[in-house]
């Protein structure tokens, strides 16, 4: 009704054993949920010893930051009109809200300056003097791409609460864009990821291969850099004892989403750190290694153990690594590839005293807490669900594993397997057989398909060789290889399911999917014909060779048809020959069934006229097409008015032609 979206609080009251306080003895039941009162909040806060929280929230124009305790609102600073900095960021690849170890200064990240000036010049023309715009009022101002465009040049900010001052701290070396802050030991000194931004910006959003480095600055502006040279580094952890800084690492330029090792900086010497590997790269699975960002508190109280989520095949699992033996454990029990556990996706929100909090969900059961103390060695979790779900659906879900023929096998990369998860309904729709609708998975290269999605609940999700959870040399088998590979394996687990289940009806296919999901499913249209009923694609990629121009990741485009990307890169005619041969517009011409596309106007990753050239190729032809244009949305198309009218048309038009 509103289209926004709301937050709600709900307090959950866990008391332990009197003689163990790392078991749970009960959870009382939460009351009334509570409208979240903070609605404008940008960032919040607890500081570590008074429990004070400190909130960065928006209102009437203004940026403020209060200070609340036990007894209420104890200070309030308003940013804006302290006119030290631009607007805060409150996003998760630069933002943070940090505490010193005093408790009386925070730290934050915003832009160093607003926009330039609209002041006026005066001309004298004419006999008269005549005001004239600033000679740099339009000057170009790079920004890191699709969702960050208003982030330009990010400053690490420090307010002193007791004199109610803001500043910005000055050494960052010019060529850097800092964020990801925290406080070193000792509060006198700050850790902080810094983004090079030379020659100039690329996309950063899902984007772990951006050249980066770990740097500590102190509070006079001597800086140093921590890490190594030409590598992609984020998400700075410290010890409770501050004795450890761990952050995760992978290579520069490549695929987006790669699987990350996590080193670890010994800070027992704070005038000399040494850096080790805590876990490598995973180039086949046992452990299918790290692919995604660290809970900002995901330390034992020990400061001995990492917890941290990761995909591990079709799954979502928790995991722990032990700093002195280096090995690691699984925490839940979802990873026998056995679709009889109850969850498939753990996703670790925060460790706090040993307690970890972790949200469960599953395709077909909403998302829960569940709570449990990190354990001793050799033993197991003992888990506590806070609320059991709302509800759980009549849909069941199984995985398929599916390998290759020999003749689709890279040839770089031999052996590779890949997954997929089939989500129906329990029993038989009557008498006629259930439809398949294939979703696919976009750019990210992951897959979400072992979590609960409010929009997608009877589909089929395949994760093709490329995808996140399988280890390295599965994401590095598609490169060069998109538009082929990445197709095949698509209708390899497709005629696989329809194998397997009888119940399945191979007359009757849909593909889904967005930006290189949308790029598969256009392709699988184009490529089998006959196999398809129907395709939805939202912001899909059509020529990569037009693309090349517009996208806020033209690295990834030379890098996913096969040729090495570098900032002076010139397009050549092998190239976009190439890009175009990948591409679906190659078999635009075969297309037989219906397109509805839905695109983002404000999309900085893939150009809504992407989906324009197939949308004028489609209906040149005659061909079925409907196309769905929303001028204010970006890539993810995430508004909630968006979001409304691309499940109710999507809906409907499967619903038309299936």
């Amino acid at each position: 009704v509103r289209c926004s979206r709301l937050r709600y609080l709900q307090e959950f009251t866990l008391i332990s054993e009197s003689n163990n306080h790392k078991s749970i003895r009960t959870v009382l039941p939460p009351g009334p949920s509570q409208f979240f009162f903070y609605f404008f909040r940008l960032l919040s806060g607890f500081s570590p010893i008074r429990g004070l929280r400190a909130v960065i929230r928006e209102t009437s124009g203004h940026q403020l930051l209060e200070i609340w305790n036990c007894h209420g609102l104890r200070k309030c600073l308003n940013l804006t009109a302290l006119n030290k900095h631009g607007r805060v960021y409150d996003d998760a690849q630069f933002g943070c809200l940090s505490w010193s170890e005093c408790e009386n200064k925070l730290l934050y990240v915003a832009e160093r300056t607003e926009c330039l000036s609209a002041g006026l010049l005066f001309c004298f023309f004419g006999g008269t003097w005549v005001p004239m715009p600033n000679q740099d009022r339009s000057l170009y101002c790079e920004d890191w791409g699709e969702a960050l465009t208003n982030r330009s040049e990010p400053a690490i900010c420090v307010v002193d609460l007791e004199i109610g001052a803001a500043s910005v701290l000055e050494g960052v070396p010019p060529d850097v864009s800092p964020g990801q802050a925290l406080w070193a030991p000792g509060s006198q000194a700050v850790f902080f990821i810094g983004w090079y931004h030379e020659p100039f910006r690329l996309g950063l959003k899902f984007c772990s291969n951006r050249r980066s480095a770990l740097f500590k600055i102190d509070l006079c502006g001597h800086c140093e850099r921590l890490s190594g040279e030409n590598l992609s580094v984020s998400n700075p952890r410290l010890s409770p004892d501050g004795s450890t800084l761990i952050y995760l690492q992978g290579a520069v330029f490549g695929p987006h989403n790669q699987c990350l090792s996590l080193q670890q900086v010994l800070y027992l010497d704070l005038e000399s750190g040494e850096t080790s590997t805590l876990l490598d790269v995973v180039s086949r699975p046992q452990f299918a290694g790290m692919y995604e960002a660290l809970p900002s508190c995901c330390w034992s109280a020990d400061s001995q153990r990492v917890m941290f989520s990761s995909a591990c095949r079709n799954w979502k699992g928790l995991f722990l690594v032990d700093r002195r033996s280096k090995i690691v454990t699984s925490l839940s029990d979802n990873l026998s590839d056995s679709s009889s556990q109850l969850y498939g996706s753990w996703k670790l929100l925060t460790v706090q005293r040993d307690l970890m909090v972790v949200c469960c969900s599953s395709p077909n059961t909403p998302p829960t807490l569940r709570v449990g103390f990190v354990p001793r060695a050799g033993e197991a979790v003992s888990w506590q669900t806070l609320q059991e779900p709302l509800m759980t659906f009549d849909f069941s879900w199984k995985v398929l594993d599916v390998t290759p023929p020999s003749d689709e096998e890279n040839a770089n990369y031999p052996g590779l397997d890949f997954g997929a998860v089939l989500v129906k309904p329990s029993r038989p729709l009557g008498e006629t057989r259930t439809p398949l609708v294939v979703f696919i998975h976009g750019l990210l290269l992951s897959s979400e398909s072992y979590k609960y999605s409010k929009r997608y609940i009877c589909f089929f999700f395949v994760n093709y060789r490329g995808s996140t959870g399988f280890g390295q040399h599965s994401i590095l088998s598609l490169i060069g290889q998109i538009g082929s590979q990445d197709v095949k394996d698509v209708q390899r687990a497709v005629l696989t399911a329809l194998e397997r289940d009888p119940n399945l009806d191979p007359d009757r296919l849909a593909a889904i999917g967005g930006s290189h999901g949308g790029f598969l499913a256009c392709h699988l249209l184009g490529q089998y014909p006959e196999s398809y009923k129907v395709c939805a694609a939202r912001n899909p990629v059509i020529n990569a060779a037009t693309l090349l121009g517009t996208s806020d990741i033209v690295d990834w485009r030379y890098t996913s048809a096969g040729f090495h990307y570098s900032y002076d890169q010139i397009p050549t005619a092998e190239a976009l020959a190439a890009m175009l041969q990948k591409s679906p517009i190659a078999h635009a011409a075969k297309i037989k069934a219906p397109v509805l596309l839905m695109l983002g106007g404000r999309d900085r990753r893939v150009s809504p006229h992407q989906g324009m050239e197939l949308y004028k190729a489609l209906k040149s032809r005659g061909s079925p097409v409907r196309l769905l244009w929303f001028p204010e949305d970006g890539h993810s198309l995430s508004r909630v008015d968006t979001q409304v009218d691309c499940f109710l048309n999507t809906a409907l038009w499967l619903h038309q032609h299936l």
